[in-house]
């Protein structure tokens, strides 16, 4: 069923969410690492792909990780039951009470929030689990060495149920520092001693370094069939699936001659009598402004003998639009049916031709695109 199911359509643009294939990365996750629990992390409106469909694609988490408390109601109010942790935990004292009601596990990164856990006069009986963050490197969030100890001994005496966090800096990366041994080392030596379970392992770490799991792991980016690198060939191995496929359609097509240039600023120029073909898909619908001349485009039933081809974008991207080479599609008309990125366009080779990662393609997909969740 579509998200979009009660509102008008008219361009041909949608994007699909395989809940058969978050399935599939899941269980991929829990071969990968069976003996931690998985918090599915779906922050950022699950990475662009949808609350509805990260709930009806995994739903046998064991527990969900985001970010904003709002998408924990969200997730209570469409029945999820199961546990929740706010990644960042809070953000005011004013959120203590809504987060108590509906019973999530909360980061503690900072001072100021083991002060207001500390004062907490909760009124359920519901003692939250504590996620306490050590930054071991990072350098983002996460309290000091020298201080970690002390706040986990004051929310532990305080009653909440504690749990070790800390985040890797360069598990996609080798020769940088910290390197997760580093940071394991780090974090060994602040919670030695300390009797709780850990959080360690985000996507990277999982398909990386099996020795850095941890009691809970935090796959992100691998839910979606997206590469933690930038490429995909990192990945290609992992028996991994893309998640969302983004589809559209050539509504017109060009004739043009040698040495006719294509779209704004003319980047493109023909290098010989060709076609060219209009696809209903710009950078306001979420594609990358900067792709480059030769970023790929999959069209359906467009080659020689009927099969799919790759086309490549010939000319600058524009607000609803993009333009692609159709010489090696002979049979590509209006109407024929293209991929973006998905199933046969891995949405890491279109960012890696744009300047960018595929986290930022799949979390800027815009509002007025219909997602359909299938």
């Amino acid at each position: 069923m579509s998200t979009s199911a009660n509102r008008l359509i008219n361009r041909p643009i949608l994007a699909s969410i395989d809940t058969g294939a978050f399935r599939h990365n899941l269980n991929r996750i829990r071969e990968l690492a069976p003996e931690s629990k998985i918090w599915s992390v779906i922050k950022a409106k699950s990475y662009g792909h949808s609350l509805e469909g990260a709930l009806a694609g995994l739903g046998s988490t064991d527990g969900f990780a985001l970010l904003d408390i709002a998408d924990a109601q969200w997730l209570r109010d469409h029945g999820w039951q199961g546990r929740i942790l706010l990644l960042e935990g809070l953000f005011h004292t004013n959120e203590l009470d809504l987060a108590d009601d509906l019973r999530c596990d909360l980061v503690v990164h900072t001072e100021n929030q083991v002060q207001w856990l500390e004062s907490y006069q909760n009124k359920s009986g519901h003692r939250f689990g504590i996620f306490l963050k050590l930054n071991s490197g990072m350098n983002r969030l996460g309290l000091r060495p020298a201080e970690y100890r002390t706040a986990f001994h004051r929310l532990h005496a305080a009653g909440y149920r504690m749990h070790h966090m800390t985040h890797f800096a360069n598990a996609d990366q080798v020769d940088r520092s910290p390197s997760v041994g580093e940071q394991l080392e780090c974090f060994e030596a602040s919670t030695e001693g300390l009797q709780a379970p850990s959080s360690l392992a985000n996507s990277a770490a999982i398909l990386w370094h099996r020795n850095a799991l941890g009691d809970w792991i935090r796959p992100g980016i691998m839910l979606y069939g997206v590469s933690p690198t930038g490429s995909f060939a990192d990945i290609v191995r992992s028996d991994l699936q893309a998640v969302m496929q983004l589809r559209s359609e050539i509504i017109d097509i060009q004739e043009i001659k040698k040495g006719d240039h294509v779209g704004y600023g003319g980047r493109y120029e023909a290098p010989e009598d060709m076609r060219i073909g209009i696809i209903a898909c710009g950078y306001a619908d979420g594609y990358p402004r900067h792709a480059e001349d030769g970023t790929p485009v999959w069209i359906e039933a467009a080659g020689a003998d009927g099969g799919e081809v790759i086309c490549p974008i010939a000319g600058q991207v524009s607000m609803d639009m993009l333009t692609v080479d159709l010489r090696h599609a002979p049979q590509a008309t209006v109407g024929s049916i293209v991929e973006l990125w998905g199933k046969e366009i891995p949405v890491d080779d279109v960012a890696q031709m744009s300047g960018t990662i595929g986290y930022e393609l799949i979390c800027a997909l815009a509002p007025r695109v219909p997602v359909e969740i299938k």
